[in-house]
Protein backbone atom coordinates (compact mmCIF):
# COMPACT_ATOMS: atom_id res chain seq x y z
CA UNK A 1 0.00 0.00 0.00
CA UNK A 2 2.83 2.39 0.89
CA UNK A 3 4.48 1.68 -2.44
CA UNK A 4 1.22 2.39 -4.26
CA UNK A 5 0.75 5.67 -2.41
CA UNK A 6 4.33 6.71 -3.10
CA UNK A 7 3.91 5.83 -6.75
CA UNK A 8 0.77 7.97 -6.94
CA UNK A 9 2.53 10.93 -5.36
CA UNK A 10 5.49 10.66 -7.72
CA UNK A 11 3.19 10.34 -10.71
CA UNK A 12 1.27 13.43 -9.66
CA UNK A 13 4.50 15.38 -9.16
CA UNK A 14 5.73 14.39 -12.60
CA UNK A 15 2.39 15.25 -14.17
CA UNK A 16 2.27 18.78 -12.83
CA UNK A 17 5.91 19.57 -13.47
CA UNK A 18 6.19 18.41 -17.09
CA UNK A 19 2.75 19.28 -18.45
CA UNK A 20 2.78 20.81 -21.89
CA UNK A 21 -0.87 21.23 -22.89
CA UNK A 22 -3.42 22.95 -20.66
CA UNK A 23 -7.08 23.71 -21.24
CA UNK A 24 -8.43 27.03 -20.00
CA UNK A 25 -12.21 26.88 -19.65
CA UNK A 26 -13.74 30.34 -19.76
CA UNK A 27 -17.31 31.61 -19.73
CA UNK A 28 -16.80 32.49 -23.41
CA UNK A 29 -15.30 29.19 -24.54
CA UNK A 30 -12.22 26.99 -24.29
CA UNK A 31 -8.62 28.05 -24.88
CA UNK A 32 -6.09 25.24 -25.34
CA UNK A 33 -2.48 26.22 -24.79
CA UNK A 34 0.74 24.41 -25.70
CA UNK A 35 3.38 25.30 -23.11
CA UNK A 36 7.04 25.65 -24.02
CA UNK A 37 8.36 23.85 -20.96
CA UNK A 38 11.63 22.87 -22.61
CA UNK A 39 12.50 26.36 -23.79
CA UNK A 40 11.01 28.52 -21.00
CA UNK A 41 11.17 26.12 -18.03
CA UNK A 42 11.06 28.62 -15.17
CA UNK A 43 8.08 30.48 -16.59
CA UNK A 44 6.13 27.30 -17.31
CA UNK A 45 6.92 25.96 -13.84
CA UNK A 46 5.63 29.21 -12.36
CA UNK A 47 2.44 29.14 -14.46
CA UNK A 48 1.76 25.50 -13.60
CA UNK A 49 2.22 26.19 -9.89
CA UNK A 50 -0.81 28.52 -10.08
CA UNK A 51 -2.70 25.90 -12.11
CA UNK A 52 -1.86 23.18 -9.60
CA UNK A 53 -3.30 25.05 -6.61
CA UNK A 54 -6.37 26.28 -8.56
CA UNK A 55 -5.34 29.93 -8.20
CA UNK A 56 -6.66 30.78 -11.67
CA UNK A 57 -10.07 29.22 -11.07
CA UNK A 58 -12.85 31.86 -10.97
CA UNK A 59 -10.49 34.67 -11.91
CA UNK A 60 -11.60 37.22 -14.50
CA UNK A 61 -10.30 38.69 -17.72
CA UNK A 62 -9.77 42.23 -16.49
CA UNK A 63 -8.23 43.75 -19.60
CA UNK A 64 -8.80 43.53 -23.34
CA UNK A 65 -7.33 46.04 -25.79
CA UNK A 66 -8.30 45.94 -29.45
CA UNK A 67 -5.49 44.69 -31.69
CA UNK A 68 -3.19 44.29 -28.71
CA UNK A 69 -3.76 41.90 -25.79
CA UNK A 70 -6.26 40.05 -23.60
CA UNK A 71 -5.03 39.85 -20.03
CA UNK A 72 -5.94 37.85 -16.92
CA UNK A 73 -4.54 35.82 -14.06
CA UNK A 74 -4.66 38.53 -11.41
CA UNK A 75 -8.11 39.01 -9.91
CA UNK A 76 -11.33 37.43 -8.78
CA UNK A 77 -14.49 39.51 -8.44
CA UNK A 78 -17.11 39.44 -5.68
CA UNK A 79 -18.45 42.89 -4.84
CA UNK A 80 -15.09 44.32 -5.83
CA UNK A 81 -11.89 43.35 -7.61
CA UNK A 82 -9.83 41.05 -5.38
CA UNK A 83 -6.16 40.32 -6.14
CA UNK A 84 -5.15 36.67 -5.93
CA UNK A 85 -2.23 35.60 -3.75
CA UNK A 86 0.96 35.70 -5.78
CA UNK A 87 4.13 33.65 -5.54
CA UNK A 88 7.74 34.86 -5.85
CA UNK A 89 8.67 36.53 -9.11
CA UNK A 90 10.07 34.48 -11.98
CA UNK A 91 13.18 35.17 -14.04
CA UNK A 92 12.60 36.55 -17.53
CA UNK A 93 13.02 34.10 -20.44
CA UNK A 94 12.54 36.10 -23.68
CA UNK A 95 13.18 33.21 -26.09
CA UNK A 96 10.14 33.49 -28.36
CA UNK A 97 8.47 36.39 -30.14
CA UNK A 98 5.20 38.04 -29.08
CA UNK A 99 3.36 37.13 -32.26
CA UNK A 100 -0.38 36.54 -32.60
CA UNK A 101 -1.69 33.52 -30.72
CA UNK A 102 1.01 33.38 -28.06
CA UNK A 103 0.67 33.74 -24.28
CA UNK A 104 3.23 35.77 -22.31
CA UNK A 105 3.80 36.98 -18.78
CA UNK A 106 2.81 40.48 -17.65
CA UNK A 107 5.24 42.33 -15.39
CA UNK A 108 6.06 45.64 -13.78
CA UNK A 109 7.44 48.45 -15.90
CA UNK A 110 11.20 48.80 -15.55
CA UNK A 111 11.71 45.37 -13.96
CA UNK A 112 12.35 42.52 -16.41
CA UNK A 113 12.18 39.86 -13.70
CA UNK A 114 8.96 40.94 -11.98
CA UNK A 115 6.38 38.53 -13.47
CA UNK A 116 4.18 36.67 -10.98
CA UNK A 117 0.67 35.39 -11.79
CA UNK A 118 -0.57 37.59 -14.61
CA UNK A 119 -0.37 36.68 -18.28
CA UNK A 120 -1.72 37.99 -21.56
CA UNK A 121 -2.62 36.62 -24.98
CA UNK A 122 -1.18 38.45 -27.95
CA UNK A 123 -4.17 38.96 -30.25
CA UNK A 124 -2.01 40.52 -32.97
CA UNK A 125 1.68 40.57 -33.81
CA UNK A 126 3.16 42.61 -30.95
CA UNK A 127 6.76 41.61 -31.61
CA UNK A 128 7.96 45.09 -32.55
CA UNK A 129 6.69 46.53 -29.26
CA UNK A 130 7.08 43.70 -26.76
CA UNK A 131 10.08 41.59 -27.84
CA UNK A 132 12.57 44.21 -26.63
CA UNK A 133 10.61 46.32 -24.17
CA UNK A 134 11.51 45.89 -20.50
CA UNK A 135 13.92 43.08 -21.33
CA UNK A 136 11.37 41.45 -23.63
CA UNK A 137 8.09 39.86 -22.51
CA UNK A 138 8.41 36.11 -21.98
CA UNK A 139 6.28 34.06 -24.38
CA UNK A 140 5.77 30.66 -22.76
CA UNK A 141 3.04 29.07 -24.85
CA UNK A 142 0.90 29.13 -27.97
CA UNK A 143 -2.81 28.55 -28.41
CA UNK A 144 -4.25 26.03 -30.83
CA UNK A 145 -5.91 27.30 -34.01
CA UNK A 146 -9.33 26.24 -32.74
CA UNK A 147 -8.89 28.42 -29.65
CA UNK A 148 -8.63 31.65 -31.64
CA UNK A 149 -12.42 31.88 -31.87
CA UNK A 150 -12.67 32.18 -28.07
CA UNK A 151 -10.21 35.08 -28.01
CA UNK A 152 -12.08 36.69 -30.90
CA UNK A 153 -15.33 36.33 -28.96
CA UNK A 154 -13.85 38.03 -25.89
CA UNK A 155 -12.35 40.82 -27.98
CA UNK A 156 -15.72 41.46 -29.64
CA UNK A 157 -17.58 42.03 -26.35
CA UNK A 158 -18.69 45.44 -25.14
CA UNK A 159 -15.92 46.98 -23.04
CA UNK A 160 -16.27 49.16 -19.97
CA UNK A 161 -12.97 50.95 -20.24
CA UNK A 162 -10.61 48.10 -21.11
CA UNK A 163 -12.70 45.43 -19.38
CA UNK A 164 -14.84 43.09 -21.52
CA UNK A 165 -18.37 42.71 -20.15
CA UNK A 166 -21.43 40.59 -20.85
CA UNK A 167 -25.07 41.79 -20.91
CA UNK A 168 -24.08 45.41 -20.45
CA UNK A 169 -24.32 47.97 -23.25
CA UNK A 170 -21.78 50.61 -24.14
CA UNK A 171 -24.27 53.24 -23.00
CA UNK A 172 -24.66 51.52 -19.63
CA UNK A 173 -20.88 51.49 -19.20
CA UNK A 174 -21.01 55.29 -19.21
CA UNK A 175 -23.79 55.40 -16.63
CA UNK A 176 -23.49 55.69 -12.87
CA UNK A 177 -26.57 53.53 -12.37
CA UNK A 178 -25.27 50.24 -13.75
CA UNK A 179 -24.89 47.28 -11.42
CA UNK A 180 -22.03 44.90 -12.21
CA UNK A 181 -21.61 41.38 -10.88
CA UNK A 182 -19.25 38.50 -11.61
CA UNK A 183 -21.82 37.28 -14.15
CA UNK A 184 -21.05 40.35 -16.26
CA UNK A 185 -17.35 39.55 -16.48
CA UNK A 186 -15.44 36.96 -18.50
CA UNK A 187 -14.58 34.27 -15.98
CA UNK A 188 -11.88 31.63 -16.13
CA UNK A 189 -13.72 28.71 -14.61
CA UNK A 190 -10.78 26.30 -14.53
CA UNK A 191 -7.37 25.57 -15.99
CA UNK A 192 -6.63 21.87 -16.44
CA UNK A 193 -3.56 19.91 -17.50
CA UNK A 194 -4.48 17.83 -20.55
CA UNK A 195 -1.15 16.36 -21.70
CA UNK A 196 2.00 15.76 -19.70
CA UNK A 197 4.31 15.10 -22.66
CA UNK A 198 7.07 17.72 -22.39
CA UNK A 199 7.82 17.32 -26.10
CA UNK A 200 4.31 17.88 -27.41
CA UNK A 201 5.21 21.41 -28.51
CA UNK A 202 8.06 20.17 -30.70
CA UNK A 203 5.96 20.18 -33.86
CA UNK A 204 4.64 23.71 -33.44
CA UNK A 205 5.66 26.54 -35.72
CA UNK A 206 7.20 29.10 -33.38
CA UNK A 207 8.93 32.43 -33.93
CA UNK A 208 12.17 33.15 -32.12
CA UNK A 209 12.73 36.51 -30.48
CA UNK A 210 15.58 37.83 -32.61
CA UNK A 211 14.98 41.47 -31.72
CA UNK A 212 16.08 41.23 -28.09
CA UNK A 213 19.72 40.53 -29.00
CA UNK A 214 19.84 43.46 -31.38
CA UNK A 215 18.19 45.97 -29.04
CA UNK A 216 20.47 48.60 -27.55
CA UNK A 217 17.81 51.02 -26.33
CA UNK A 218 17.04 51.83 -22.71
CA UNK A 219 13.49 50.96 -21.70
CA UNK A 220 11.66 53.90 -20.20
CA UNK A 221 8.51 51.94 -19.42
CA UNK A 222 6.43 54.69 -20.94
CA UNK A 223 5.10 53.04 -24.10
CA UNK A 224 1.79 51.28 -24.53
CA UNK A 225 2.98 47.79 -23.71
CA UNK A 226 5.93 48.52 -21.47
CA UNK A 227 4.39 47.80 -18.09
CA UNK A 228 1.47 45.49 -18.65
CA UNK A 229 0.83 45.21 -14.94
CA UNK A 230 0.56 48.97 -14.33
CA UNK A 231 -2.13 49.01 -17.00
CA UNK A 232 -4.32 46.97 -14.68
CA UNK A 233 -5.28 50.35 -13.31
CA UNK A 234 -7.52 50.79 -16.35
CA UNK A 235 -9.98 48.34 -14.83
CA UNK A 236 -9.72 49.85 -11.38
CA UNK A 237 -10.42 53.30 -12.78
CA UNK A 238 -13.47 52.06 -14.70
CA UNK A 239 -15.13 50.42 -11.72
CA UNK A 240 -16.04 53.55 -9.71
CA UNK A 241 -18.40 54.53 -12.53
CA UNK A 242 -20.35 51.30 -12.03
CA UNK A 243 -22.46 50.21 -9.10
CA UNK A 244 -21.25 46.87 -7.80
CA UNK A 245 -23.74 44.14 -7.04
CA UNK A 246 -23.91 43.36 -3.35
Amino acid sequence: MKKLLLGSVLAAASFTSTATIVEMNTSQGVIEINLFDQQTPKTVENFLSYVQDDSYNETVIHRSVSNFVIQGGGFTFSDSLDAITTKPTVINEPVFSNVKGTIAMAKLSGDANSATSQWFFNITDNSAALDTQNGGFTVFGQITAASQSTLDKIAALVHCGETPVVDITAEQCSSNDVTISSANLVTIQSVTVMDDDPNSSAGLTVTANTLIDADTSTDSGSSSGGGLIWLLGAFLLALPRVKRAK
